[in-house]
């Protein structure tokens, strides 16, 4: 499914860095369903022209996270 970026997310996909606020890129359905449902994406009909994930990738790509995890108080 192709949306459109409604935000630019930080961390990478797949090894590669998101694409930014505006751009297309071609998603598994239920991975676009969820950016879709958070608000950070917006289904695209028009072709994608650049970012785009070939078919031919898996499709268990997980969002990387941050090092460092959580900050605490320390009181």
């Amino acid at each position: 499914m192709r949306v459109r970026m409604k935000a630019t997310l930080s961390g990478t996909r797949d090894g590669k860095e998101w694409p930014p606020k505006g751009s297309t890129v071609d998603l598994p359905a239920d991975e676009a369903q969820h950016l879709l449902a958070a608000g950070l994406a917006a289904q695209d009909d028009e072709p994608a022209e650049e970012h785009a994930v070939p078919e031919n990738e898996p499709e268990t790509a997980v969002p990387a996270r941050r090092k460092g995890g959580p900050r605490t108080s320390s009181k």
